[in-house]
């Protein structure tokens, strides 16, 4: 399974952009999700959708501002991110695991199995 994150770049505060992440071998990938990493912090959790859908989690700092969602022709999920702030800058990854993850579980990285690489992500002025 591989997972192809891009669409990262530089915006504005206030602006939007979209993420995409290809995934490759999607059969073994029933939930994906994005995580984020700004300089010097740890990994946070950014939002997560089962493939078929029925389990949708935000991170609270995203909530209202930012929607997963997929291309149901392609294995392509997406991350659209409204209202972008300054602390939103980070690299950006997703993440696929083989389980059908419920919400308690689906914030956390070691439930997740795959990992693509980042794509960078900057909100500034």
């Amino acid at each position: 399974v591989q997972l192809q994150a891009s669409g990262g770049g530089l915006v504005h505060p206030g602006g939007s952009l979209r993420l995409s992440c290809e995934v490759s071998g999607r059969s073994t990938s029933n939930t994906v999700a994005w995580f984020r990493q700004a300089p010097g912090k740890g990994r946070e959790f950014v939002a997560a959708r089962r493939w078929s859908g029925g389990m949708f989690k935000y991170g609270d700092s995203v909530k209202g501002r930012f929607t997963i969602s997929r291309d149901y022709g392609k294995n392509t999920v997406f991350l659209q991110m409204n209202s972008l702030k300054p602390e939103d800058t980070a690299v950006y990854y997703c993440a696929g695991s083989r389980l059908g993850l419920i919400t308690s579980e689906a914030g956390r990285g070691d439930n997740y199995d795959y990992w693509g690489q980042g794509t960078l992500v900057t909100v500034s002025s």
